[in-house]
């Protein structure tokens, strides 16, 4: 059998298990059961309590959990990842072959060679919430194609009976001198313009469900890194008939390390921004 090895660097996530099942079991599955849901990426000390209430929120029921990343941009292939299962710190997640080659057939693509921690540092939360489901690697464009290849992934889990869900992975602004993006200088300022202007509007953009609103933010505004994922997970909660996204949760790099008293974020003037959503039936 052909498995996926773990490629991030230890910090991205726990490599115990009982420090995921003890960290994730302070987030009981909610009975949103969503279709589809938006999770950031960041290591699971950023951001891993705002991702945590996404992927809880996704219909427990699920036989196949499809995990649509990113950090493509315009005219790159969609990446699936080729083995027949992905190791993770709980087990094996084996890969739903019988839906990745029906939606090959449909999307070009290309074979996801590379190191990557938009699908992978999510996957441990996966396992740990649906231990029974399968798993579909997908990582898309920044493109308006990615909504419509949202929709072929549902229409191909129906062709299936399959009983699947859809989580997409951004984060939000990247901001400050590390990122090379300030443009309202450092400090307080900056960080409440993120928050309610600059992070906003995207989330705002997804609330209403307009691709090309969505796709234009990222871009414009430079505020979301994987856009092209959550234009999947929209075209996949449109074609499913589920309602509007909703906000979850929201938080920064500096709200965690002023959560753990750290003193460095009094003086951070480069940080990244998260939210959670979710779109229910």
């Amino acid at each position: 059998m052909n498995l996926r090895e773990m490629a991030l660097p230890v910090g991205w996530y726990p490599r115990n298990s009982h420090e995921i099942s003890g960290f994730l079991e302070k987030f009981p599955q909610k009975p949103l059961a969503a279709a589809a849901a938006i999770a950031p990426h960041a290591g699971w000390f950023f951001s891993g309590a705002i991702a945590a209430a996404a992927v809880s929120s996704l219909d427990p029921h699920a036989e196949t959990v499809i995990v649509l990343g990113g950090h493509l941009g315009r005219g790159s292939l969609p990446l699936f990842a080729p083995e027949d299962g992905v190791k993770t710190p709980l087990g094996i997640l084996m890969i739903d072959r019988e839906l990745r080659e029906l939606l090959q057939k449909s999307l070009p693509h290309q074979d996801d060679s590379y190191h990557d921690n938009t699908v992978e540092v999510l996957l441990p939360m996966v396992r740990f919430f649906f231990p029974e489901a399968r798993l579909v690697w997908l990582r898309l464009p920044a493109e308006e194609s990615s909504f419509e290849a949202g929709k072929i992934i549902a229409q191909a889990a129906l062709s299936l009976g399959r009983k699947a869900v859809v989580l997409g992975s951004t984060d939000l602004t990247h901001y400050g001198a590390a990122y090379g993006f300030s443009p309202m200088g450092s400090g307080r300022r900056a960080l409440q313009w993120v928050r309610e202007q600059n992070d906003r509007a995207f989330i705002e953009a997804v609330e209403k469900g307009d691709p090309a609103d969505v796709l234009g933010r990222a871009e414009k505004d430079q505020s979301a890194c994987s856009s092209g994922a959550v234009l999947g997970a929209l075209g996949f909660a449109q074609e499913r008939g589920a309602g509007p996204a909703r906000l979850l949760a929201y938080g920064t790099s500096i709200d965690t390390l002023h959560e753990a008293g750290d003193a460095s974020a009094k003086n951070a003037d480069s940080f990244v921004g998260y939210a959670a959503m979710a779109m229910s039936n």
